[in-house]
């Protein structure tokens, strides 16, 4: 702050000495040091202040920040729901066209073939058995019974 050597406060105490005399210069001398002991606490506080106030700003700034960040993740992630919700839907309306459509009698026309009595019109569409139309059932000789369970245990 100030730049005082020894020299220049050895020369600023024999003018204390002389102006204000030895009886006196203890006295004024105590008084001095308080004064400056508080202004050194004082100057201190104010620094801490504006320290604190400082650090307060850059936690507001940081918290709108994360607040912003958030909002926009909010924003992001409501869009892309909605964008999978309208995909979905689109996909169900155009399932349900399809049912409709497998569900309603087929007009015969010059080449087309009429379905034979109990046959199911699995085999085509989007939900067909590969070919198969009734499923594959094992025959009561082919499935376990508990005592042919227990002698391959045994």
């Amino acid at each position: 702050m100030f730049d005082i050597g020894f020299s220049e406060l050895l020369l600023i105490g024999v003018v204390a000495l002389i102006v204000i005399g030895p009886e006196r210069l203890p006295k004024v001398a105590r008084t001095a040091g308080h004064l400056f002991g508080r202004f050194q606490r004082y100057v201190s506080s104010v620094k801490a202040d504006i320290s604190r106030e400082m650090e307060l700003d850059e936690l507001r700034k940081a918290g709108q920040a994360f607040k912003e960040s958030v909002e926009s993740s909010a924003r992001n992630l409501e869009g892309k729901a909605r964008d999978a919700e309208y995909s979905i839907r689109d996909e169900v309306v155009a399932k349900e066209k399809m049912i409709t459509a497998v569900g309603q009698e087929p007009q015969l026309g010059s080449d087309a073939q009429p379905a034979k009595a109990g046959e199911e019109v699995l085999n085509e569409g989007p939900f067909s058995l590969g070919g198969h139309s009734k499923p594959a059932t094992a025959t009561s000789s082919e499935q376990p019974t508990p005592e042919s369970s227990r002698q391959d245990k045994a």
